[in-house]
């Protein structure tokens, strides 16, 4: 017999579990289903982030970057550290331990707010009079019916044709974040943020790192000036980026990996590693979902056919997150899923697109928001570009870090920020400044109008304001 409830959501990733407790709030009966188990096979809530993304990611970054810093920054502070080790089965225990505790929160969030959470794979059955029947498939069958369906099913690692992850030799970013051991070799395909974020980390515990980028360009979707700072400093580090380069035949050895490809010059290489870790995008998850069996509408990616709202063809189903439009990311899925909670309540809820920060966790962290240069100049815009070191920056000196900067373009006769780009440390918190001053349409001049805490790094986007009107004050 069916459960009825008035909003059902499938998948409790970032967008699925903040949309059921959004709609809870507001007042419905809502029920989330999940499918990811860990290790003993109990409920993982939290998706892709969770458990093989985001938060892992984050936890193997710091582990990794404490390592670096004693072995080579540490002596910089007069701090004398001999023979420092890394074990790894603890830091990947440490970063499993992080995980649960993310996922056990989200349980407690679901018990809090009185969301029945079904753990199994949610699919369409059927379109019912009373709206649609949903099959959890798990140890124990289910039928859950609801007239309001929210769909986030998230997204899943492309695979490179002809060459499936088998998560020991050929990685995904699963696979890349349960290594048992330091490779000595180790290739990445793709130097976007999985790339070069799981190539710090294996970088930095003293791995030979190399990444293999197709576009001729680095970091193509960041402001020029800034993505060369980045490459600057990762040339610095050791991490070796080569682009402009075409991958042929991957083969699996007794060793490893043997990767061929021709370089920007047209030269033929041969790369040989023991791990091969393919970040080149990913793809909407709909597998599974029995779509068809109600009519709901795919694109030729595979992605739900929404509007700008999160509406699908179907009434009373919505979609948000990675498996719809727009870029797949873990905030934009959480904005996307209270707006279409807010919206089934019959309120309106907003996602302003162009607001949307960006982040890569590496060191220098590297984060955006809004228009970069080159989007500027090819459409023609009139803006104004102001920029500040670190270098100049009290607070970074005292960190030891004084790479990067803060950059900011406005428009040219209204002052209004069109974009504020960041390399540098902790542009991650940095960057939030920027998206409320966009939020509300501030000038430059606000920014360089606000009292910014001495010393602190927050005073570098005060002085890249500052510099939009070519008057900064400690540069």
């Amino acid at each position: 017999m069916s459960q009825t409830f008035d909003v059902v959501v499938i998948g409790g990733g970032p967008g699925g579990y903040i949309a059921a407790i959004r709609a809870a709030q507001l007042g419905f009966k809502v029920a989330c289903i999940d499918e990811w188990k860990n290790a003993a096979g109990g409920p993982a809530p939290g998706g892709t982030c969770t458990n093989v993304g985001c938060i892992p990611s984050k936890a193997l970054l710091q582990s990794s970057e404490h390592f670096d810093h004693a072995n080579h920054h540490f002596a910089d502070h007069g701090i004398t550290a001999t023979n420092v080790k890394i074990d790894i089965a603890k830091m990947i225990g440490r970063k499993d331990t992080v995980v649960k505790q993310n996922n056990d929160g989200i349980l407690y969030l679901f018990k809090k707010n009185k969301i029945s959470f079904f753990h199994g794979r949610g699919s369409f059955a059927k379109a019912v009079e009373a709206g649609y029947e949903i099959q959890v498939t798990s140890a124990k069958e289910e039928l859950l019916t609801a007239r309001q369906i929210i769909v986030a099913t998230g997204s899943n690692a492309r695979a490179l044709p002809g060459t499936p992850f088998d998560e020991e030799t050929v990685l995904s970013n699963d696979g890349a974040l349960r290594l048992g051991a330091v490779p000595k070799k180790m290739v990445l395909i793709g130097s976007g943020v999985i790339g070069l974020e799981m190539g710090s980390v294996w970088r930095r515990l003293g791995s030979d790192v190399t990444i293999l980028e197709g576009l001729p360009t680095f970091l193509g979707a960041v402001d020029e000036q800034i993505a060369k700072e980045a490459k600057k400093a990762f040339d610095k580090q050791g991490l070796k980026i080569e682009l402009g380069v075409k991958v042929g035949e991957i083969k699996t050895t007794k060793k490893g990996v043997n990767v061929a490809y021709t370089n920007a010059k047209g030269e033929a290489q041969s790369l040989d590693a023991d791990k091969l870790i393919v970040s080149i995008g990913r793809v909407p998850n709909t597998i599974g979902l029995n779509a068809e069996a109600v009519g709901l509408q795919l694109d030729e990616r595979g992605a739900i056919v929404v509007d700008a709202e999160c509406r699908t063809n179907l009434k009373g189903v919505w979609a948000v997150g990675d498996v719809v439009r727009g870029p797949m990311l873990a905030h934009k899925a959480e904005e996307e899923g209270v707006a279409v909670a807010e919206r089934i309540a019959g309120q309106h809820g907003h996602v302003n697109f162009n607001t949307i920060p960006w982040v890569i966790y590496t060191s220098p962290e590297i984060a955006w928001v809004g228009e970069t240069e080159q989007q500027l100049k090819a459409r023609g815009a009139a803006y104004k570009a102001g920029t500040f070191p670190f270098l100049a920056n009290g607070r970074a000196r005292a960190l030891g870090d004084t790479t990067g900067m803060v950059k900011f373009l406005a428009d040219a006769v209204t002052d209004e920020i069109l974009g504020v780009h960041i390399v540098g440390p902790q542009a991650s918190e940095l960057i939030a400044e920027a998206v409320v001053a966009m939020e509300f349409k501030a000038s430059a001049e606000d920014i360089a109008r606000i009292c910014h805490a001495h010393p602190s790094l927050s005073e570098a986007t005060k002085e890249a304001a500052l510099a939009v009107d070519k008057r900064t004050l400690n540069f």
